[in-house]
Order: C-alpha cells, then structure tokens, then sequence
C-alpha cells in the first residue's frame, strides 16, 4: 500500500516540481548576490511560483494520465486556475500592503511611537503575473517530460 503512493506520478511529480521550483528560487538568488539562503526552501513568494508550478504539474500528470476529458483533470484545472489568481492578485496585494504598512512603521519608530513592532511584516508573499506564468511553464515542462520519459 505505502508502495502505491511512491508509483503514483499524479502525486510524485507535483511534489518534485515544487522542490525544483523552491531550488530555482534559491539559484536565482544566489545569481543576484543574495548569497546561500535556505529559508526559500520553505518560504512564499518570488521567482518563480511554486505554488503555480505544482498545480501546473498536477493538472498536466493528470491530462496525460487520465485524458482532457477526465472530471480529475477538470477539476485540476479549476484547482490551478483559483490558485494561480490568488498567488497573482490577493497575496500580491497584501505583499504591496505590507511593504506599506513597514514604511509607516520606519517612520514612526523615528518619531518614538507609542508602540514597536518586533518584526516587520513580510513583504514578499505573493507573485507578479509573470512570476506565475514561469512557474506554470515550469510545472507543465517538468511533468510533461517525466512522464515522456518515464513511459506513462
């Protein structure tokens, strides 16, 4: 039984993707000057989506596995599609919020506010359209060529 879970690519294949897509993310910053930072293996946000990545994959395991006609693959690309405007529009926005919010914040400590923060907000939390689109590519190149390779 727990044997199953390591033959099902439907599974196996959107879990990987998201490990690359972290791992690019870490490359691209280590590229940029940003040094080794291990913190992007588990955080949100940035280049490119995971989250658009591993729905991406599911979707195309899916198609590939059950057909474009299947209800699994329908409701893959229901899945996709709600999360990738979410990951583009509602936590981009609190992103852009946060990055406000901070501003004040600065501000005010240099004015000795009433109150202090311990930490900033996050402000890399969602994902430019862009950011999206790359890792949808992302998701639907890696489980296209798995399952090419592997025969599936």
């Amino acid at each position: 039984m727990i044997l199953d879970l390591f033959r099902n690519y439907v599974l196996i294949i959107p879990a990987c993707t998201w490990i690359v897509a972290q791992l690019t993310k870490m490359v691209i910053a280590l590229i940029k000057g940003d040094g080794l930072d291990l913190s992007y293996m588990l955080s949100s946000g940035g280049m490119p989506s995971a989250h658009s990545a591993v729905v991406s994959a599911l979707a195309t395991a899916i198609a590939m596995k059950e057909g474009l006609g299947s209800t699994s693959f329908g409701i893959a690309v229901i899945l996709a599609l709600i999360v990738m405007y979410d990951s583009a529009g509602v936590r981009q926005a609190v992103g852009q919020q946060s990055m406000v919010v901070n501003r004040i914040v600065s501000e005010l400590k240099k004015h000795q506010p009433l109150i202090t923060l311990e930490a900033d907000l996050r402000e890399l939390v969602g994902h430019t359209p862009f950011q999206v689109i790359v890792g949808a590519a992302m998701g639907v190149a890696i489980a296209w060529t798995w399952l090419i390779i592997a025969g599936v």
